[in-house]
């Protein structure tokens, strides 16, 4: 009995010591997509900004709940249709939690500069690993 319960321990750690952690890349990786979705959207290449999404995103503000990459892409098309709408993006105060090793937390403030105005406020998105690399599945912006 007592070979049967090690035999099972060992099994255990071998399996337990496989699963992928979530590293300091990782970390390194969300926040390069949200440097290119700056990059991006200053450029005024709402497409490209897009691409740090998963297709299953759904992104809930006070004025909007959308669901489906195809439906938020449409609604940034519609909010800010030119360049001068867009103006300058700048992500700040960015924190990134783990949760588990597929899944990180990353909240923040967001500022766009625009020559009539500067709007901000923060967000809270939920991202996940794909086979493509981090893709944001939920944003929650205010």
């Amino acid at each position: 009995m007592a070979m049967r319960c090690l035999l099972y321990m060992c099994l255990f750690i071998a399996v337990a010591s496989c699963q992928r952690a979530f590293l300091p890349t990782d970390e390194a990786a969300i926040r390069q997509v949200m440097a290119d979705q700056e990059e991006a959207w200053d450029a005024g290449d709402i497409p490209g900004f897009m691409e740090g999404y998963a297709d299953s995103v759904c992104f809930i503000s006070p004025k909007k709940h959308t669901c489906g990459k195809a439906g938020v892409t449409a609604n940034y098309l519609n909010s800010y249709p030119d360049k001068a709408t867009m103006g300058d993006l700048f992500f700040d105060g960015l924190e990134v939690v783990p949760a588990g090793a597929e899944h990180a937390w990353v909240t923040g403030r967001w500022q766009l500069f625009r020559v009539a105005d500067t709007l901000g406020g923060g967000f809270s998105l939920l991202w996940e690993r794909d086979a493509e690399g981090w893709r944001i599945l939920r944003d929650h912006t205010y």
